[in-house]
């Protein structure tokens, strides 16, 4: 079998649904299959697989086996030469794969490849390629020094600002959202470190990666969307989350740092100060849905919004260009149009005003994220 597909869940039942659904349609032609492992989750994921996915291998654990574990188990399952490890709150485009494969034959030494993640808007999610976060680097990114300094070596390592988003090349380490690998350098190093801290453990692996010698990339010309605010809120608890993680790297591959604690111990209580002054957003209310489907049912609004219905993309793109910043969101109906040309879509008019959401084919319900801090929105048609 050529690749095996992890996809650990934990109480994002319709997000996983709707990421399975593009997995399936970027495997068509590959000999592959897809893994789910889920950390007990209580929002009926369980019940969802078994009904709309009773062919797909599924492991249900008893427990919130955490991240490491819980992709341990799925890979022990695995019987391709490859894996994908890949959060539930993504979508793939149809030609993920078929394009990853193609690329790493011309990679020498290749270790893992990260692709380009981008969030619900089309706004493209800086963690895609990373830097070995020494303590000084780490320090540069909890105090956001990196988006001042976004040229400058000394404050742009940790988000590997040397390569655009919109360029293959090598990097250090990669986020466990999308992470492809061969089993065998999978297994070799021991898979994700099941003592590892929330938010260290794809640091721990790709770094494992390259202590075997191998090279890591970063692969622009695929893209995926991460919802990424549906799994993890920026607050307090997760600064120091962020610095358990830091201190469990230093401690496991080289000497613990008081300098880094005390970095740390700064960071954190500034960024606890900036958070403090912050505005709480209103939620989103959009003015008008744009409902792209070839299903047209006239639907007059949804939940007391009005609606306008197209069948052509062309004719809802001319009316986007047309229509700048006017509060629309734009529901998009993969039952009929590519995963692959949503995402080309969303980074086409990211930053232009517009929403979107996305229906998983034969579901009956759109979801998305308006931002990379928004927790994500299911919007049920019945």
């Amino acid at each position: 079998m050529q690749l095996s597909v992890i996809i650990l869940n934990y109480n994002v039942k319709n997000f996983l649904e709707a990421c399975i659904k593009s997995v399936q349609k970027a495997i068509q032609n590959i000999d592959a299959e897809i893994i789910v492992v889920d950390n007990n989750s209580t929002d009926g994921s369980r019940e969802m697989m078994k009904l709309v996915f009773p062919e797909i291998s599924y492991l249900f654990n008893d427990y919130n086996a955490g991240f490491p574990k819980g992709n341990n188990q799925g890979v022990a399952l695995a019987k391709g030469k490859y894996l994908c490890i890949l959060n539930p709150d993504t979508i793939v485009a149809e030609q993920t794969f078929t394009s990853i494969f193609k690329h790493i034959q011309n990679l020498s030494n290749f270790g893992i490849l990260g692709c380009k993640l981008i969030d619900g808007s089309g706004n493209f999610l800086p963690e895609s390629k990373r830097g070995i976060p020494t303590p000084w680097v780490a320090f540069t990114k909890v105090l956001g020094l990196y988006k001042f300094f976004p040229n400058s070596k000394l404050f742009n390592k940790y988000y590997a600002q040397n390569i655009s988003e919109t360029e293959n090349g090598k990097v250090d380490i990669l986020v466990g959202a999308f992470m492809f690998l061969e089993r065998e350098l999978y297994l070799k190093v021991g898979g994700f470190d099941e003592g590892c801290f929330m938010y260290s453990d794809d640091i721990d692996l790709s770094y494992l990666s390259l202590k075997e010698g191998k090279q890591n990339y970063y692969f622009s010309e695929v893209s995926c969307i991460h919802f990424k605010g549906e799994s993890t809120l920026k607050d307090g608890a997760y600064m120091n989350r962020f610095k358990e993680a830091m201190q469990f790297f230093y401690r496991k591959h080289f000497s613990s740092s008081i300098i880094f604690d005390a970095m740390m111990d700064v960071g954190i209580s500034l960024f606890a100060l900036k958070k403090k002054t912050e505005i709480v957003k209103e939620k989103y209310k959009p003015e008008k849905y744009l409902l792209l489907t070839k299903d047209i049912q006239h639907i007059n609004e949804i939940n007391g919004i009005s609606v306008v219905e197209f069948s052509d993309f062309d004719e809802l793109i001319f009316y986007l260009e047309k229509n700048i910043q006017k509060n629309l969101e734009i529901l998009y109906d993969s039952n009929y149009f590519s995963h692959d040309l949503y995402i080309k879509t969303l980074e086409r008019f990211k930053n232009l005003g517009f929403t979107f959401k996305l229906k998983p084919a034969n579901s009956e319900f759109f979801l998305g994220s308006n931002d990379k801090n928004d927790r994500g929105e299911v919007l049920f048609l019945k």
